[in-house]
């Protein structure tokens, strides 16, 4: 699977996890080079406290684009260490 955005791949692997139609790549996957701090944070009652990434590709801006689980709740332990993507980032074979 890939993920892009603004023409950019900003993550790519063959060993995506999906919960709730979402594909969380591995941390590792990702292309560190747009990607920057977000200090957003929401809570999901079964997966736990998420923290966000935002992109930065050609000079645009897409804040919280990327969230990720920290510390997952036990029954969300597939998604430790991966990363998820929404706010118009394609994600695609």
């Amino acid at each position: 699977m890939k993920a892009t955005w603004n023409g950019v791949t900003i993550a790519e692997s063959d060993d995506t996890v999906v919960v709730e139609g979402n594909h969380y790549f591995p941390l590792d996957s990702l292309n560190r080079e747009h990607v920057t701090f977000s200090n957003h944070k929401t809570t999901c009652p079964w997966k736990g406290s998420a923290s966000y990434y935002s992109l930065l590709v050609n000079g645009e801006l897409n804040a919280d684009a990327a969230w990720y689980y920290p510390e997952p709740k036990p029954e969300a332990e597939a998604i430790k260490d991966r990363v998820a993507f929404w706010k118009g980032v394609k994600v695609a074979p």
